[in-house]
């Protein structure tokens, strides 16, 4: 967590899956900085410690590789902002549950 202060919108932002960097950019470049979308966002909704805002991503995604590149299953998916933190997801494909007749 981090204060009003400490949030002048010019954070590193990475993406990796399973190690592998395959997303970078910086928060400078995002069209609404962070203090604005915080502002608009409380209007409507409580924030609180620990909630996450999320607002897009950096160029990388798989759809626009070439060849496309999808998550699978068992692959961890992590993002660090510098001076934030990191958050890291273990992606898991699951069958689908048949409706109950």
């Amino acid at each position: 967590m981090l204060t009003a202060d400490e949030a002048d919108g010019d954070f590193e932002v990475r993406g990796y899956v399973n190690g592998e960097l395959v997303q970078h950019g910086n928060t400078s470049t995002l069209v609404f900085g962070p203090a604005r979308l915080l502002s608009y966002i409380s209007h409507f909704t409580t924030l609180r410690p620990g909630d996450l805002v999320l607002t897009g991503t950096p160029g990388g995604v798989g759809m626009g590789m070439t060849p496309p590149r999808f998550l699978n299953d068992g692959d961890v998916l992590t993002t660090e902002i510098d001076g934030i933190g990191r958050l890291e997801n273990n992606f898991r494909i699951h069958a689908p549950v048949p409706a109950i007749a």
